[in-house]
Parts: C-alpha cells; structure tokens; sequence
C-alpha cells in the first residue's frame, strides 16, 4: 500500500488537534500561515510514520484538515473585523470632527453665559411631567443667589435663561433643578451648555474635547446646538 491511499499513523504518533485552549491561543499569536505551515508538517510526519498494515481510513485525515481550517478562517475572520473596526473608528472622527466649533448640552450644572456676560443659560432634562420648576442659582459654596420659577412643564429637555446682570462678575456659578408634580418629586438632570474645540478616539471610543468640562465621550452629549 502506497502513501498516497493510506492516512493513518503507528501506535502512539501524535495526531494534531487543535482543540485545547493552548493550541486555540498559539495558532493566534503565531498567525494563519505559520499554523498552516506546522499543521502540514505534522501532516507529512505523520503519513511518513504510518504504519503501512493499519492504515486508517481518510475520514480521520479530512477531519483534521476541517480543524485547521476552522481555526485559520476564525483568525482571518478576527483579522478582518479589527480591520473594520479601525477603520470605522476613523471615519467617526472625520464626521465627528464637523462638531468643532458648535454648541452642545452635556450633563452637568455650570451656568453658561452668553458673549456679553450677561444672561446666564442652561437647560434641564424631565423625566415626567412636572406641575412645578424652579431652577436655584448657587454659588461655588452652595448659597442660593436667585430662584427662576418654569411653572409646569412636560417630559423631556428644557432650556431656560436668567437675568445675569446683578450676579457676582468673574464667579463660575452652578445652578439646581427642583421639579414637583403636585406632592411627587420629578426626577430632573441638569445639562449644561458648552462648545466643542476638539475631538478624538480612546479606549472607550469617540471623544470631544469641551470648553468647560473637558475631554468627554461622545456619548454623554445630549444635544447638539
């Protein structure tokens, strides 16, 4: 019996199966071409070292040669996907990048101004509908410098403005949202306006850096402006 027909090995020669997690994690250091390589290597040893009066039927072979397959097609498959996901992440920051220079509500509680100093802005998120907004105006230490009542107002985001003239100058103020339905308290989110001066990509995705609050991901922003 020729080597051509016969696929089987003598007693004891090591059949390769890349079914441990070892084999799993070297295939994917090394890379698909290196495994092929080895894969045939072993393959020819082993049809070397056959035992010529015991052979074993092609199944075991066609199996083996359906592993490595398996195992190099998940790697060419993990491959492409990095790939991909590099190269979307890229086009995200060229779209994102048109952000630059716009206005957007983040969550936080920094009163705004506009150019002249002298209305302060900002905006709060509802989660129900509410009979009763006031929005506090405090200063860094928490004192209560004024008091703007919205009425009632329903679900979702609200902007609001005060008269800034008579606050303290060159103070970064905060403000707090108190929202009521009759005796319920209204889970209110303050949001803050702020502007876009960069963006960029880290470990958890797209980033934008702010005016006041910094480097944020872009999935904290709320609204674009």
């Amino acid at each position: 019996m020729t080597a051509t027909t016969a696929t089987s090995g003598l007693a004891g020669t090591a059949t390769y199966k890349p079914t441990s997690s070892a084999d799993g994690s070297s295939l994917t250091t090394t890379g698909s071409t290196e495994a092929q390589d080895r894969f045939l290597k072993l393959l020819v040893a082993q049809l070397s070292n056959q035992d010529p009066m015991n052979p074993m039927d092609n199944a075991q072979m066609t199996s083996q040669i359906a592993q490595i397959n398996t195992v190099t097609g998940i790697q060419q498959l993990n491959d492409t996907m990095k790939s991909m996901s590099t190269q979307m992440g890229a086009m995200q920051v060229l779209q994102a990048g048109n952000l630059v220079g716009h206005g957007v509500l983040i969550e936080g509680n920094k009163l705004a101004f506009d150019s002249e100093g002298k209305t302060g802005i900002g905006a709060i998120e509802l989660a129900g509908k509410a009979s009763k907004v006031e929005v506090q105006v405090l200063t860094p230490g928490g004192k209560v410098i004024d008091t703007l009542s919205l009425g009632a107002l329903e679900a979702g985001q609200h902007g609001f403005s005060v008269d800034a003239s008579k606050y303290p100058e060159d103070t970064e103020l905060n403000f707090k949202v108190v929202a009521t339905n009759g005796s319920a308290t209204v889970e209110a989110t303050p949001l803050m306006h702020d502007k876009v001066v960069a963006v960029g990509s880290g470990t958890d995705g797209l980033t934008l850096t702010l005016l006041a609050a910094g480097v944020k991901p872009y999935a904290s922003v709320r609204s674009v402006l």
